[in-house]
C-alpha cells in the first residue's frame, strides 16, 4: 500500500467515526428529557423520550411568582412589583441554564404535588443541580415545608446560607417577600 493509499484510508476512517459520533443522538436518542417551556423559576413543561407531556415543579426550593395575568402585569403595587421583577429573573436564569444544557434536563421525581406536577431535582446534562444554582445566586429559597422530600437538602441548605451570607439577590432586597408568603397573602396557589 503506498502512503498516499494509507493516508486517503486513515483519513476517511477518521471521517467516518467523527460523522458517526455525531449522529449517535439521532441514533440513540439525545440524553434527558426535552424541555419545551420554563413556565417561571421553579416549574418546567417538559417532554420525556417516550413522548410523553409533564410538567415538573422544583423540589426543594420556591422561586418568586411572575405576573401572569395582564391585571398582574400592569400592577402599581410595590410588593407585586417586586415579587414579579424577582421571578422574571429567576425565569430569565433558569431559560439561560436550560438552553446552555441543550434544552435537556435529567430529572430525579421525588414525589408529585397537588395539581398533579412531578416534583423532581433537576440537573443539567453536565450535572449541574439547577436547585443549587438558583438559591446560590438569589433567586429562589429553600422550601423548608417539603425540605424532608430533597434528597440533595444538604447542598440547597449550604446554597442558601452562602447567599444569604453575601446579600446576594432577594437576600439583598430588604422588601422581598417571600414566595410563599406572597401568595398566601394574594390567594394564590
Amino acid at each position: 500500500m503506498t502512503k498516499l493509499n494509507k493516508k486517503l484510508l486513515i483519513l476517511l476512517s477518521s471521517g467516518f467515526i467523527i460523522l458517526g459520533l455525531m449522529g449517535c443522538n439521532r441514533l440513540f436518542g439525545a440524553s434527558g428529557d426535552l424541555v419545551e417551556r420554563v413556565s417561571d423559576g421553579d416549574t418546567l413543561a417538559v417532554k420525556d423520550a417516550k413522548g410523553n407531556k409533564f410538567t415538573v415543579r422544583f423540589a426543594c426550593m420556591d422561586a418568586p411568582e411572575i405576573a401572569h395575568s395582564r391585571k398582574e402585569q400592569a400592577s402599581r403595587r410595590v410588593s407585586d412589583r417586586n415579587q414579579f421583577s424577582w421571578g422574571a429573573k429567576a425565569q430569565q436564569r433558569l431559560e439561560q441554564l436550560v438552553r446552555q444544557s441543550g434544552d435537556r434536563v435529567t430529572l430525579n421525581i421525588t414525589d408529585s404535588d397537588r395539581y398533579g406536577r412531578k416534583v423532581a431535582e433537576v440537573r443539567l446534562r453536565d450535572g449541574t443541580f439547577v436547585q443549587e444554582v438558583l438559591i446560590q445566586e438569589g433567586l429562589a429559597k429553600v422550601y423548608r415545608p417539603y425540605l424532608n422530600k430533597c434528597p440533595s437538602k444538604e447542598l440547597v441548605q449550604q446554597a442558601e446560607a452562602k447567599a444569604q451570607q453575601q446579600r446576594i439577590g432577594i437576600w439583598g432586597d430588604a422588601k422581598f417577600t417571600n414566595p410563599w408568603e406572597y401568595r398566601s397573602l394574594n390567594n394564590k396557589k
